[in-house]
């Protein structure tokens, strides 16, 4: 996965020959709205498991693209730096859950009237830092994950507005204890379940 993060980065500044009217380097940030998988936990000894599924929150993300035109269709590799929250109920205690990511969105998309365009790709991620509210967490199973992206947007000019849905495709966990008096302790699903509404400028 490593190999296949830095190769799309790789790509990303590689085919600027291949640029045509449209295409070019650009800056884009905006909101996503998060929720990850389950959190598992158990109270003492107890052998019934809580589980709790995540309540979205809003995080933000900020980076840089790379348009590469072909008639209807173009690529456009990204880097963005993203930070994501969600929220989980434990013993009536809400709990944040962040992660903070690069992530190097690989999209092909296609024009279809006037200013509007889809798109889709996998999404290559690098996870940075992650924390639960009221716990000690272990490093995640797996710092590199893939996920996939799609959405719509229109152009505007130089500038462009898109929404996007990405769901993450690599099973990821980390687990956690509780530093309350509670003792809890359990696994938390991580794979992201995001909408994400953002703003770009093409220079």
């Amino acid at each position: 996965m490593k190999k296949t993060l830095l190769l799309a980065v790789f790509a990303m500044f590689s085919m600027t020959a291949f640029a045509q009217k449209d295409g070019g380097f650009g800056f884009k940030g905006g909101l996503n709205y998060n929720q990850n998988g389950d959190l598992i936990a158990s109270v003492g000894d107890a052998a019934e498991n809580i589980i709790s599924g995540s309540d979205g929150k809003v995080g933000y993300h900020l980076g840089v693209f790379y348009k590469i035109k072909i008639a209807k269709l173009y690529v456009r590799p990204e880097i963005i730096y993203t930070k994501t929250n969600s929220s989980y109920m434990v013993q009536n205690e809400e709990n944040t859950y962040g992660v903070s990511k690069l992530d190097v969105p690989v999209l092909v998309g296609l024009d279809l009237i006037g200013p509007l365009h889809i798109f889709a790709g996998p999404s290559f991620q690098a996870i940075l830092n992650s924390d639960l509210e009221n716990a000690n967490i272990s490093d995640l199973e797996n710092e590199y994950t893939i996920g996939l992206q799609m959405g719509v947007g229109l152009n505007l000019g130089k500038l462009g507005l898109d929404v996007r849905y990405e769901r993450g495709l690599s099973k990821n966990e980390t687990d956690f204890a509780s530093t309350n008096v509670t003792d809890i302790s359990g696994r938390i699903d991580t794979r992201p379940s995001q909408v994400i509404f953002a703003l770009s400028l093409k220079l």
